[in-house]
């Protein structure tokens, strides 16, 4: 599949941040629902003054409704002309016109070979949760999930070691017709801070729809006692949705950085990334 800039065109990476709570997600749906990418979509028109032209944004990482993102990427193709003209004014400009909860941070050319999805090589999420039997700071309420048991962040992080590697994630994702459930996670670790908030990092080449989530509802059911530190590698072996498993809520999760390859690895990875997964077959290499 190419993934070529049209003539006369240019490729532009845009780093982002947003606070999810009112949006129905990244992608654009219809009916009107708010969406990052419609709002930044719709920025872009007016301030380049092609309110006829639609300027379509490809994102790193499509977020749910309600999740947030502090290192968010997207690139978009825009006509060399246009960006020649504006490149110096385009970042303050989309400031006065974005609303409040979503930011671009940088408009730069990306260089050959580039896509914000495709080139990617990890991404990585943060799930903030607390146990303090009062619940979640007022300020933080929006980023962090109050689990009202008590939880043993030791034991957590066991379960979590079970899980790392190349797997068929199938039991921890919700499936969609066509798409392959094989990631690799790199790193699944969980942090107590001083004021009692967990912090559990996860990053992996790539996410299947609904897998964080899932994942650390395990972890949690782990972390409380429900379960055993090893319940969690047992479900993603038996490779089918396990009904103790639950999908925990969207609001303490944060995409907090996306990382790519040196530059002229970019296209290779375009490539590679766009390729169906399979794992080995038993007892092979």
């Amino acid at each position: 599949m190419s993934d070529e800039v049209q003539p006369g065109h240019v490729r532009i990476r845009l780093d982002l941040s947003y606070d999810g709570t009112g949006f129905h997600g990244w992608a654009k749906q219809a009916g009107g629902k708010r969406t990052v990418q419609g709002e930044i979509e719709d920025a872009l028109r007016t301030v380049t003054r092609t309110r006829d032209t639609t300027y379509e944004l490809t994102v790193a990482g499509r977020t749910d409704a309600g999740v947030h993102a502090r290192g968010q990427v997207a690139h978009v193709d825009l006509p060399r002309e246009l960006w020649d003209e504006q490149r110096d004014k385009l970042l303050k400009r989309l400031a006065g016109r974005l609303p409040k909860d979503v930011r671009v941070w940088s408009l730069t050319e990306a260089p050959a070979g580039f896509n914000a999805r495709f080139s990617a090589i990890w991404r990585r999420y943060a799930y903030r949760v607390t146990d303090n039997p009062g619940g979640v700071d007022p300020l933080l309420r929006g980023h962090v999930l109050w689990h009202d048991w008590p939880l043993d962040v030791e034991a957590m992080n066991e379960a979590a070691r079970g899980l790392l590697g190349e797997h068929d994630f199938a039991a921890y994702c919700k499936r969609r017709e066509g798409a392959t459930t094989i990631r690799r996670l790199q790193e699944l670790s969980l942090v107590r801070g001083e004021d009692g908030v967990i912090t559990a990092t996860v990053r992996a080449d790539a996410f299947c729809h609904n897998m964080v989530r899932s994942l650390i509802g395990a972890l949690l059911f782990v972390g409380d006692g429900h379960r055993p530190p090893e319940w969690p590698a047992k479900v993603l072996a038996a490779g089918v949705r396990d009904s103790a498993v639950h999908v925990v809520r969207p609001h303490g999760l944060t995409l907090e950085e996306v990382g790519y390859p040196a530059d002229e690895l970019l296209a290779a990875r375009n490539l590679e990334a766009r390729r169906k997964r399979s794992l080995p077959a038993a007892g092979c290499c």
